[in-house]
């Protein structure tokens, strides 16, 4: 936890966070550029991240994407939460789309395998991802939808 976790968590448990999303997420791709992947904002609040890039599913133009991850089981574990919002992030989409993903995490370049979780194993990922970011707990009383759990796995 670093020094500014508790700030962090306390705005992203604001109901106004989602409609911020598209800005927070170009801020953080263009400080993330700018450091040479050295400084996110996820970063700055001490929790950990990594930037996913998938091929988009019509584009098949990669994709960045910096997100919240949580460690778990030698992968990461990530959540299509987008603060709670109606709709699902565009990335969870284009994931589901692809047979591997490119992940950077503390500046090495990773490509993964990854898998949705579901049932008891996802409850048992969930209880672990929101001793890391409680508000996900949130973020499920504020939708309809199911926020899905993808396990990233390094391959190889």
């Amino acid at each position: 936890m670093g020094l500014f976790t508790p700030v962090a968590i306390k705005l992203g448990a604001q109901p106004w966070m989602p409609r911020l999303l598209p800005q927070i997420t170009w801020t953080d791709q263009h400080l993330q550029r700018l450091t040479r992947r050295r400084v996110s904002l996820v970063g700055l609040a001490g929790l950990p991240s990594l930037l996913l890039t998938v091929k988009g599913r019509k584009s098949g133009i990669p994709r960045s994407t910096p997100l919240l991850c949580v460690p778990w089981q030698g992968g990461w574990l990530i959540a299509g939460s987008s603060f709670g919002a109606p709709k699902p992030p565009v990335w969870s989409a284009n994931l589901r789309a692809a047979e591997t993903v490119e992940v950077d995490y503390h500046r090495r370049h990773h490509t993964c395998t990854w898998r949705e979780l579901t049932g008891a194993e996802k409850e048992k990922a969930w209880a672990h991802m929101v001793t890391v970011w409680p508000n996900y707990d949130k973020y499920v009383e504020w939708t309809d939808r199911v926020i899905p759990v993808f396990l990233l796995t390094p391959q190889g």
